[in-house]
């Protein structure tokens, strides 16, 4: 079967900032009804990515294009930028919502912008609402609603022109846990859809729950580029055993560490990552004071281990 042409078709992408090279040749694609995640540190080049495919910023060199045909014909950003843009969807990192609208008025403005009719928006702007989980709050202005609920509206208005593919920029940042499972639930459901979507995130449980593929940023470069638990694989041991406590931090040069392949240490947790728990779990026992956590290695792992435990500034 033939694989279909990709929504999003990026190629060795390229942007400097003075003597800063924040985006270094990076490459990917998006065919239909994928989400591709975009992780990595503050300042790995990932809201500039995203600027760069929306045509907010100008890249110094590598190609842009959509929506591949068959023929092999696309649309090039920025050349085809209205045309393209009329076929997006987008969340940005921060709310641009209008605060003098109603959240029903918010949709019905931004769908003129498309050209739409106000009898398609009639019929389409409750729908949207009723995805959003706020139609009893069609009256109210965005001053009025949660975090969450603006994040919500948000994207039911990036979905005002039933675009193809969405371009959302940490749409959960700043939620807290109940809307973030509501959003989540809602991408899901977009996905399930049809949709397609590229989502930068901060949130590895986010990254796990909704991608199919990831894409790991790090110093404007592309560090690695698969399917999350394949990458997982790929980069480490199978097993975890965090230990901390009164003493613990001691353990990471101990004897202990004969038990594992590789051992960290972040503030006061020792990271014993190992192919084999039980004989570690087996000396852990003669250390009763410390608390232990035995967990199959996640995405969070990997992020640490390929982008570093050091705290990284914005920018």
């Amino acid at each position: 079967m033939t694989a279909a042409p990709p929504l999003l078709d990026v190629r060795d992408l390229a942007k400097t900032y003075g003597d800063a090279r924040v985006v270094d040749g990076v490459s990917f694609s998006i065919v239909p009804g994928e989400c591709l995640g975009v992780i990595g540190p503050n300042g790995a080049g990932k809201t500039t990515t995203i600027r760069m495919c929306l045509g907010l910023t100008a890249p110094d060199a590598g190609s842009i294009r959509y929506f591949a045909r068959d023929d092999g014909t696309t649309l090039e950003m920025p050349r085809d930028g209205l045309a393209i843009k009329a076929r997006l969807g987008v969340v940005a990192q921060f709310d641009s919502l209008d605060p003098d609208f109603s959240c029903a008025e918010n949709l019905y403005v931004f769908g003129r912008y498309f050209g739409l009719r106000r009898t398609q928006m009639a019929e389409r702007v409750p729908q949207l609402l009723d995805f959003a989980a706020l139609g009893h709050k069609a009256s109210a202005k965005p001053a009025e609603l949660s975090g969450g609920m603006k994040r919500r509206l948000s994207l039911a208005r990036a979905l005002v022109n039933n675009p193809d593919l969405l371009l959302l920029d940490e749409p959960t940042t700043g939620l807290d846990p109940q809307a973030r499972h509501l959003m989540w639930e809602r991408l899901q459901r977009l996905l399930a859809e049809g949709k397609s979507i590229l989502l930068t995130t901060h949130f590895m449980d986010e990254a796990e729950r909704l991608c199919q593929r990831l894409l790991v940023l790090d110093h404007g470069r592309k560090i690695a580029e698969g399917r999350p638990r394949e990458l997982i694989a790929e980069h480490l041991e199978p097993e975890v055993v965090e230990v901390y406590g009164q003493g613990a931090l001691a353990l990471a040069d101990s004897q202990l560490a004969a038990h594992t392949e590789r051992v960290e240490k972040s503030g006061e947790t020792v990271f014993f990552y190992t192919r084999h728990a039980r004989p570690l779990l087996q000396a852990l026992e003669a250390h009763p004071q410390l608390r232990t956590l035995h967990r199959p290695a996640n995405l969070e792992d990997l992020f640490l281990k390929l982008t570093g435990r050091q705290i990284r500034e914005d920018g």
